[in-house]
């Protein structure tokens, strides 16, 4: 994990939550975690890991997520033993 992905995750873990965080940056941290990506239909994404899975729109036109989104993130990397 590099020094903005490091970044990215103490953001996540703040509170309150945040409504600021890049969509990118979320998806290179998830992908630095060992998660894998799939796309759905229109702007929906599913990073899972093991037994583990988030569900999301990816956001559009914006590129930051709401803040209902980076708390399902949130436990998401609770779930794989991700934490600043």
């Amino acid at each position: 994990m590099n020094t903005k992905q490091k970044k990215t995750l103490t953001l996540i873990f703040e509170k309150p939550t945040r409504t600021d965080i890049w969509y990118d940056d979320v998806k290179s941290l998830l992908f630095a975690a060992g998660a894998d990506m799939r796309t759905g239909r229109g702007s929906r994404v599913r990073f899972k890991q093991g037994a583990y899975s988030v569900h999301l729109h990816s956001p559009h036109p914006k590129k930051v997520l709401p803040k209902y989104s980076v708390e399902l993130i949130r436990d998401f990397l609770i779930q794989i033993g991700v934490k600043p």
